[in-house]
């Protein structure tokens, strides 16, 4: 009977192309895996407490909080609450870069991922064309009439880089549309954090707002806009 590693054997030089894709693709999967898994659970309830906190006054402890968090949210509220005591403009720069720098993080080898899954069919696919040619030529020098044996062995082996290719391509690509969707996630939720400030701490008018001269309407209930968001 046939082992993996014989099948690995017959599919060619190029399945070396797809083992180190593999080993690529797994190590960016536990890595990703475990980042997202140490921001914890999503900062809704965490954000309700902090708008509590700015609420009753406490800015310092509110700041404490996002200081000790480590959820990419956290981060752009932290900046958010540092400076307060600057102009609205400076403070909504501020914010933009450190969303920015932290958007960057979160999504950080997702594009090694989404490489990984498009470039493995093709190898995959690149393997079993040449793997063909050399069937074909291969039967082209045998003598007298080739039997249907010879054509079947030389293409089930040309059609293993194919099959491997897609193992290593479909977990790479489920885990990029589901790493990119929680990127998506936590960037909407940083978008109405923001809000949530600029509600609790200035009734008045946004810093959105402020930056950009025009009159907005508030979203007075941000922190429950948070809860609704999937």
């Amino acid at each position: 009977m046939e082992t993996l590693m014989d099948y690995f054997i017959r599919g060619g030089e190029l399945m070396w192309v797809l083992l180190a894709f593999s080993v690529v693709g797994a190590a960016v999967i536990v890595e990703r895996a475990v980042v997202y898994l140490s921001y914890g659970f999503g900062p809704d309830r965490w954000l309700d407490r902090v708008l509590v906190e700015l609420e009753a006054g406490r800015t310092a402890e509110a700041l404490q909080m996002a200081q000790a968090s480590r959820h990419p949210v956290a981060r752009v509220v932290q900046v958010y609450l540092e400076n307060l005591e600057r102009s609205a403009k400076i403070r909504v720069d501020n914010v933009k870069r450190e969303g920015s720098l932290v958007l960057e993080a979160v999504e950080k080898r997702l594009r090694v991922l989404a490489s990984i899954a498009h470039l493995s069919p093709l190898v995959g696919l690149l393997g079993t064309v040449l793997g063909m040619v050399v069937a074909f030529a291969s039967i082209e020098t045998l003598a007298g009439a080739p039997k249907p044996s010879d054509l079947a062995g030389g293409i089930w082996e040309a059609l293993l880089t194919t099959v491997f290719g897609l193992v290593v391509a479909i977990p790479c690509m489920a885990a990029y549309h589901a790493y990119e969707s929680h990127a998506d996630k936590i960037a909407r939720r940083m978008e109405l954090a923001v809000t949530a400030l600029d509600d609790a701490l200035q009734p008045t008018c946004s810093s959105v707002c402020a930056v950009s001269g025009k009159t907005m309407p508030l979203r007075t209930e941000a922190a429950r806009d948070l809860n609704s968001v999937a």
